[in-house]
C-alpha cells in the first residue's frame, strides 16, 4: 500500500464511523431481507392461489416458486452491475441506490391485482416486479459487507462484517413476524399487508444509509491509482478463482435457507394445515435467535479463523438433512420448532456469521465488491431453485427426495471450505495483533498502519 497522507492516514483499529457504518449496513440488509423473504412466504403460503388459480393446487406450488426462482436468476445481474460501480464509483451510492429500488419494487407488489381481477396480467406484472427485486438486492449485498468490513478494526473484521449479516436474520424475523400477524386478518389484506408495510422500514434505512461516509479503504484506492477502470472484467479474468470458491461456499447456505424456511414451510402447511401458524411463529423464533449467532460465529472467527466454524456448520448441515424431515413428519408441534430453530437458528446463522469476511477475503480491495457480489449471487440464483427442486422431488421421490438436495448441497459447502485455504489464520492474527498494540501505545509508523492484512495483500 501507498504511505501517502491518504494513506497514512488510515488506522489498524478501523474508521471513526466504524460501528455507525456496521449498524446502518445492518438496517439495510434487514429492510433487503424482510423484502426478499416476504415474497418468499407468499409464494409458500398464498401467490398459487392467487395468481395461479386456474392450476391444480401442486402445479400452483410450482408455478409460484418458479416466479421466486427467477429474482434469484437476476441476482447475478444485480451483483455484477453492482460490484461494478461499488468497486468503481464507491460502495455508498450502490447502497442507497439499491435500497430506493427494492423497496419501491416490494411496495408494488403489495398493490398488485389478483388473476381474479386482471387476468394473465397479474402473474405477468408479478414477474417483472420480481425481476426488479432481483437486480436491486443483487446489488446490495456486496456494498453493505464491503463497507462493514473496510471500516472496520482489522483484529475485529469477522465481527464487524457479521453485524450487517446479523440483519438477513432480522429482516426475517420482521417478516415472518408480520406474516404471522397478517394471517389473522381477511381476504387479501393476509398477503398485500406485509409488502405495504416494508415503506417504513424502507424509509428509516434509507435515511440512515445516506448518511453514512464512503470507505477508506475505497478512498484510498481511489486517491492512488488502484482502481480498476473494468473492475468486473478484471474480476472475471484475474479473481476467477476466487468466485468459483464463493459459489461453492454460498451454495451450501442458500440451500440451507430456503430448502427450510420457504419449502418446508410449504410442506407442513399441505400436510399439516392446522401446524402453519407454529411452522411462522418457529421461524421468527428461529430468525430472532440466529441474530445473535449470526453475530457471535463472526466474533469467534476472530480467534480461533474463517474454516473452523464453517466445517462445523456444514457438517451440522449434512447430519441434519434426513433428521429435519423425519422430525417435521412426526407433526409434534415441539419438533416442528426444533427442526427450524436448529436449520435457521444453527446452521444458518454459524454460515452466515462467517461468511461476511471469508468471502469478503477472498478478494483484493479493487474488486472486492465484483467477485464477492458476483460469486455470492451466482449461488444465490442456484439457490433460488431449491423450494422448486424440493418440490419437484418431493413430487417424484416423497421426502427423501427433498431431504438428499439438503444433503447435495451441505457436501458441496464442506468440500468448498476445505478447498479454501484460512485467510485470518494464526500467524496473520498474531501480526495484526502486534500493529494493534504499537498504534495504541502510540509506537506505529504510518507504513505499518497502512500495510493491509498479508492474506489480503498477497491477492
Amino acid at each position: 500500500m501507498s504511505t501517502s497522507a491518504t494513506a497514512g492516514r488510515r488506522s489498524v483499529l478501523g474508521s471513526k464511523d466504524r460501528v455507525k457504518t456496521a449498524v446502518a449496513a445492518a438496517l439495510g440488509t434487514s429492510v433487503e431481507n424482510y423484502d426478499f423473504i416476504a415474497y418468499g412466504t407468499a409464494s409458500a403460503l398464498y401467490f398459487g392461489a392467487v395468481f395461479f388459480p386456474e392450476s391444480d393446487r401442486f402445479v400452483g406450488t410450482l408455478l409460484s416458486f418458479a416466479t421466486l426462482a427467477v429474482g434469484f436468476v437476476m441476482r447475478p445481474l444485480g451483483g455484477a452491475v453492482g460490484g461494478y460501480f461499488a468497486d468503481r464509483f464507491g460502495r455508498k451510492p450502490v447502497l442507497v441506490t439499491a435500497m430506493i429500488v427494492m423497496g419501491t419494487a416490494t411496495f408494488l407488489i403489495g398493490l398488485l391485482p389478483t388473476f381474479e381481477q386482471v387476468g394473465v396480467l397479474a402473474p405477468v406484472l408479478l414477474v417483472i416486479i420480481r425481476m426488479i427485486q432481483g437486480l436491486a438486492f443483487g446489488a446490495e449485498w456486496g456494498g453493505a459487507i464491503t463497507m462493514a468490513y473496510e471500516h472496520a478494526p482489522w483484529h475485529r473484521r469477522g465481527m464487524f462484517a457479521a453485524i450487517p449479516q446479523s440483519g438477513n436474520p432480522l429482516g426475517i424475523a420482521l417478516a415472518s413476524g408480520v406474516f404471522a400477524f397478517s394471517d389473522t386478518l381477511e381476504g387479501s389484506w393476509q398477503w398485500r399487508t406485509p409488502f405495504l408495510l416494508s415503506a417504513v422500514l424502507v424509509v428509516v434505512a434509507l435515511i440512515v444509509r445516506s448518511r453514512l461516509s464512503e470507505s477508506p479503504e475505497f478512498q484510498e484506492a481511489q486517491a492512488t491509482g488502484k482502481t480498476e477502470k473494468n473492475p468486473l472484467l478484471a474480476t472475471l479474468t484475474g479473481d476467477w478463482r476466487g468466485i468459483l470458491r464463493v459459489i461453492a461456499l454460498r451454495v451450501v447456505e442458500s440451500f440451507a435457507y430456503y430448502s427450510t424456511a420457504t419449502y418446508l414451510l410449504n410442506y407442513i402447511t399441505d400436510r399439516h394445515p392446522e401446524l402453519r401458524p407454529v411452522a411462522l411463529g418457529a421461524i421468527t423464533a428461529a430468525s430472532i435467535l440466529a441474530i445473535a449467532v449470526t453475530f457471535l460465529a463472526g466474533a469467534l472467527t476472530d480467534r480461533i479463523g474463517r474454516r473452523p466454524i464453517y466445517i462445523a456448520a456444514c457438517t451440522m448441515a449434512i447430519l441434519f438433512a434426513f433428521p429435519m424431515y423425519l422430525l417435521t413428519n412426526s407433526a409434534r408441534p415441539a419438533l416442528v420448532v426444533t427442526v427450524f430453530i436448529i436449520g435457521i437458528g444453527l446452521i444458518h446463522a454459524s454460515l452466515t456469521g462467517t461468511q461476511g469476511a471469508l468471502l469478503t477475503e477472498q478478494f483484493r480491495t479493487a474488486t472486492r465488491t465484483s467477485g464477492a457480489s458476483l460469486g455470492y449471487q451466482i449461488a444465490a440464483a442456484i439457490g433460488g431453485f431449491a423450494p422448486l427442486l424440493a418440490a419437484a422431488l418431493v413430487g417424484a421421490f416423497g421426502w427423501p427426495g427433498a431431504a438428499l438436495l439438503y444433503l447435495v448441497a451441505a457436501l458441496i459447502g464442506l468440500a468448498g471450505i476445505l478447498l479454501t485455504r484460512e485467510t485470518w489464520g494464526r500467524g496473520e492474527r498474531e501480526r495484526v495483533s502486534r500493529l494493534v498494540a504499537e498504534e495504541k501505545t502510540g509506537r506505529a509508523t504510518p507504513s505499518s498502519a497502512a500495510s493491509p492484512p498479508a492474506s489480503l495483500e498477497s491477492r
